[in-house]
């Protein structure tokens, strides 16, 4: 296999451990500095240019993006996707995580624990936001901070209003986010490649400290995950579309809560800790998915006139409630059912003598047209647009902003 190594700190522990652990296992593997890229769209097909000079042919690439170079260094990862070159971190899922508020947003989507979280930009609106959250103290993190920098724990209400004022004076975006008190200082951190982990560690603040990351001090120690643990870091990183991830989780009293999933997690500590060769199972894993590049689905499959992707949610009362997916009707109508959501739980490529059960997700293939009809609030019809008013904006409208 010959590998690509986005990298701009070729030094770095994790860029050599991951460099020898491809060359102990036989594989080429190149060390490229991200930023000496150029994407070239003049052809008939997607290209790359590297200082200056066509790029060579590889098998697979392995992005470490930083994150000031987010946006440049995921439309690199981007082009070698169109170029069909294997990535276990596709450029969606990077941009995915390394938005704090973005990956919330798609964790929760999908019934991910994590603290109570709020996003608020109008001042009137802090206060509340923090008892939503339950209260000070609270923890209040910066959009893209990275490695424990941008996380401030305020331990009253007056003194987080006085914060997050202040930061977003400076036109800085926030979190706002429950302290989780029972963790004590204390976090996981999980190191998923494919579909499992790979190894875990325990991180433990020092002193006063409430951030936990190895760079502010925190010490490790290997850990065994339980089964519930264990399923929700997999699960994460599965759903920001990541194949090789760091997913950090809290202790809290009912179980996991998920902080963060980092896309380019550092492997000095985790491999420190456990004395487990991470590097490896990262490369092992590549080369026995390189045949199989990351595709984006709905782009795929939306080519076709009429045909698209779309996800059809059985309703409790509905006539499907009970009857298996071949009694369905849907392959009749020209949809196929690609996975079936049920709560947690993922069905992929249903057979057809799986009964459906109220509340069902369905992510199906097909005719737009026929899934549109499935769809009882939707009009089948296409509303014609309307004349505008004589008085687009009435004189003595009432003036209700927000």
């Amino acid at each position: 296999m010959k590998l690509a190594l986005l990298s701009r700190a070729p030094r770095a522990y994790s860029t050599q451990r991951l460099k020898a652990a491809a060359l102990q296992r036989g594989h080429d593997v190149r060390i490229l500095d991200t930023l000496r890229f150029a994407i070239d769209l003049s052809g008939d097909e997607p290209d790359l240019q590297y200082r200056g000079r066509p790029l060579s042919d590889y098998d697979a690439v392995l992005p470490r993006i930083g994150n000031s170079i987010t946006y440049f260094g995921t439309a690199v990862v981007r082009q070698f996707e169109q170029m069909d070159v294997y990535t276990p971190n596709t450029a969606n899922g990077i941009s995915n995580a390394r938005d704090k508020l973005r990956a919330t947003q798609i964790l929760s989507r999908h019934n991910i624990d994590m603290p109570a979280t709020a996003f608020v930009r109008n001042r009137a609106d802090v206060r509340p936001a923090i008892e939503r959250v339950g209260g000070a103290p609270v923890v209040i993190k910066l959009l893209e901070g990275t490695q424990g920098i941008g996380v401030i724990l305020a331990p009253e209400i007056k003194v987080a209003e006085a914060i997050i004022e202040t930061l977003h004076s400076t036109r800085q975006n926030v979190l706002i986010q429950r302290f989780i008190a029972e963790s004590r200082g204390r976090d996981i951190r999980a190191l998923v490649v494919g579909d499992r982990v790979v190894a875990a560690m325990r991180r433990s603040a020092q002193g006063d400290e409430f951030r936990s990351n190895v760079h502010r001090g925190g010490s490790v120690e290997p850990v065994e995950l339980t089964p519930e643990y264990e399923e929700a870091a997999v699960r994460s990183a599965q759903i920001m579309g990541l194949k090789v991830a760091g997913v950090d989780m809290l202790m809290g009293s009912d179980g996991p809560l998920v902080m963060e999933v980092n896309s380019s997690p550092g492997l000095q500590g985790i491999e420190a800790a456990t004395n487990l060769d991470v590097a490896g199972a990262i490369i092992d894993h590549i080369a026995n998915q390189v045949g199989f590049p990351e595709i984006d689905v709905r782009q795929r499959l939306t080519v076709s006139t009429g045909y698209g992707v779309a996800e059809l949610l059985v309703h409790g009362d509905a006539d499907l409630v009970g009857k298996t997916l071949g009694e369905s009707g849907l392959w009749e109508r020209d949809i196929t059912v690609l996975t079936l959501h049920r709560a947690t739980t993922v069905i992929p490529n249903p057979r057809k003598n799986v009964v459906l059960e109220g509340e069902d997700r369905l992510l199906c293939f097909g005719k737009l047209e026929e899934m549109r009809s499935m769809i009882p609030q939707r009009r089948r019809r296409r509303q014609k647009v309307r004349k505008l008013p004589k008085e687009p904006i009435p004189v003595d409208a009432p003036d209700q902003t927000g």
